[in-house]
């Protein structure tokens, strides 16, 4: 009996040392880059494909020295640009699968998550897609996008329908690509369920609408666009740029930290000045301006922003405007 209790007394221990505890600073190294494969389009397919592979280990060369978590790349970048429709046709046949295949082996050699554009064939007809790899290769989750412009729907592009959230061993990731971005239906959808981070795949910018994503989904933002005249950026929850590749270099790395929690400062200044003062350096709480909102992010080890904001019972953004729902519905007089 003695010796039976010190058995379930170790297994106790090593199942709960098995269990993944609340896991405070969770950074992700990320890197972004906005290129377009442009090159000589008058070769055959065959030697297309060969040139598509190197152009991008050329690009991915230029971050792949840092260790990452995830490399996001542009829209339809495994086929050049400048082909007409019917080259495009007689590209994508003859290439298959060799640039997801190489994507896939270097998202494996160097453990790392890939997220990249693809125009390929699928059941249904011709998609354009945005396509997660794990860090062995295998793909995590497709995203088809949503709300192709109507010159592509007339090329025979199909358009997508769903907004699912896809799981990474970091966290969570929502994806669209290009025109979805102006399409509140979608943004709605990823807002109801909120992605920690927002995967965007383009050859156009967004402008203000990368804001208004990445704070009306309370998930950080990371794009990645395929003219390099314009930024591939890395937003916060708070819609703010965090990092952005520039007229110089077509990347940028970021290290973010999806520990954080989004609070309103209504109900909270006290509560906040006693977390600061408890936590010091082991807290952030960072405030955009101009909003009332504020970004709570954990740099503890041991404890997680979820748990600090409970600890201070600080009034969490959504919950307050929540509240302020129901205490209006509350004051309103009817007729």
């Amino acid at each position: 009996m003695k010796n039976h209790s010190k058995f379930t007394i170790a297994s106790l221990l090593l199942f709960l040392f098995l269990i993944p505890m609340a896991q405070a600073t969770n950074k992700v190294r990320i890197a972004t880059i906005g290129a377009s494969p442009t090159i000589n389009k008058n070769q055959s397919p065959e030697v297309l494909v060969e040139q598509m592979i190197s152009f991008w280990q050329g690009q991915l060369n230029q971050v792949l020295k840092s260790k990452l978590d995830l490399i996001v790349l542009p829209e339809i970048c495994d086929v050049p640009v400048g082909l007409s429709t019917a080259e495009q046709k007689l590209y994508v046949d003859v290439r298959k699968d060799r640039l997801s295949d190489f994507f896939a082996s270097v998202a494996k050699e160097n453990n790392c998550y890939i997220a990249f554009g693809s125009l390929h064939n699928a059941d249904k007809g011709l998609r354009n897609s945005l396509i997660l790899l794990d860090r062995a290769g295998k793909i995590a989750g497709t995203y088809h996008k949503n709300f192709p412009t109507i010159p592509e729907m007339e090329q025979g592009v199909i358009p997508g329908d769903q907004a699912q959230i896809f799981q990474c061993d970091f966290g969570t990731v929502g994806m669209a690509i290009c025109f979805d971005l102006n399409y509140d239906e979608l943004r709605l959808k990823y807002a109801q369920q909120q992605p920690d981070i927002i995967l965007f795949s383009s050859v156009y910018h967004g402008g203000l609408m990368q804001s208004v994503w990445a704070y009306s989904c309370r998930s950080y933002f990371v794009s990645a666009i395929g003219v390099v005249q314009l930024p591939s950026e890395v937003l916060n929850p708070l819609g703010e740029i965090v990092a952005s590749s520039t007229n110089y270099f077509n990347y940028t790395l970021a290290t973010i930290n999806l520990d954080y929690e989004l609070a309103h400062l209504d109900y909270n200044w006290d509560k906040l000045k006693k977390l600061k003062a408890k936590y010091g350096d082991a807290v952030s709480i960072h405030d955009p301006g101009k909003v009332g909102s504020i970004m709570i992010t954990s740099e503890d080890q041991a404890v997680t922003a979820k748990q600090m904001v409970k600890e201070f019972d600080i009034e969490l953004l959504d919950t307050y405007f929540d509240r302020s729902r129901m205490f209006r519905k509350k004051q309103m007089v009817l007729p």
